[in-house]
């Protein structure tokens, strides 16, 4: 265990990464400080110390280094670039509407220090922003760095609670964003109505991926729909699987259809074959 590390939160998109400290000085989880990333410096947060168990959820995390504990001073320079949040923004907006570039503006972040300026934005097509950056620079005399985003990013930066009441996983603890197809949804019997498995990104909620793997393995171990098998009443035919209660919905030999635990299945017979 490196005590000497921490896992911190830091950034508009909230990027999670593994921060060295001076000397012996420690943090405790939820402390506010101030980090120097690959970008500058920025303020963060503590989340945890960088252990072992915690770096096995961090596959290729950035590095840095944790400057300082945020000071009333540092506090009142981040409320500071909160409050004229909107105004570069609004100011962005102007010179994207003037130029006619074909991009959605996201967010603008103003790092710590005034060290630069990121605008992200989401665009279907290359976009040629080399004026707006000349133009951006102008106004706010520092370097400009435009970030195109996908709609699972701009949903990190902007939603915040979702189906569930809660708020939503990627503004809170995940990492990365990962992959989620409809074959998670079908084998979890979720409804297939894409207005009820989308998440505030319009993609698949994240957390159809969540218990997947689960499901898989609890699938692999059921008997498949259409196989025969032998049980202590005799023999049926599976006709469906109740996965995570790990039951079975089978039609016996008398034309009857019951729910069983799979605990009950003696025997499976190759789902060739029909009832006899």
């Amino acid at each position: 265990m490196d005590l000497s590390k921490y896992v911190v939160r830091y950034g508009t998109m909230r990027n999670i990464g593994v921060m060295g400290v001076r000397g012996s000085e420690t943090y405790r989880r939820g402390g506010e400080v101030i980090v120097r990333s690959n970008r500058g410096l920025e303020s963060g947060q503590v989340l945890c110390e960088a252990t072992e168990g915690s770096m096995q959820h961090l596959e290729h995390a950035p590095s840095g280094q944790i400057v300082r504990r945020l000071s009333p001073d540092d506090a009142k320079e981040v409320a500071q670039l909160d409050q004229t949040r909107q105004t570069k923004i609004d100011v962005c907006q102007k010179h994207v509407d003037q130029l006619k570039l074909d991009m959605k503006l996201v967010e603008v972040e103003q790092l710590f220090g005034g060290e630069r300026l990121v605008v992200y934005y989401l665009a279907e097509d290359r976009v040629d922003f080399r004026e707006l950056v000349k133009k951006l620079a102008g106004e706010f005399k520092t370097r400009i760095e435009m970030k195109q985003i996908g709609v699972r990013d701009e949903a990190k930066v902007l939603a915040d609670y979702g189906d569930c009441g809660k708020p939503v996983c990627c503004n809170t603890h995940l990492s990365t964003m990962p992959p989620v197809s409809m074959k998670m949804a079908k084998l979890q019997k979720a409804t297939l109505d894409p207005t009820k498995i989308s998440g505030r990104c319009g993609r698949l909620k994240c957390c159809l991926r969540y218990e997947f793997d689960t499901y898989e393995e609890i699938e692999r171990q059921l008997p498949r729909v259409g196989s025969r098998i032998v049980t202590r009443d005799g023999k049926a035919k599976v006709l469906h699987q109740h996965i995570l209660s790990e039951q079975l919905l089978v039609e016996t030999e008398d034309h009857r259809r019951v729910l069983i635990p799979a605990s009950e299945v003696l025997s499976v017979i190759n789902q060739s074959k029909e009832l006899e």
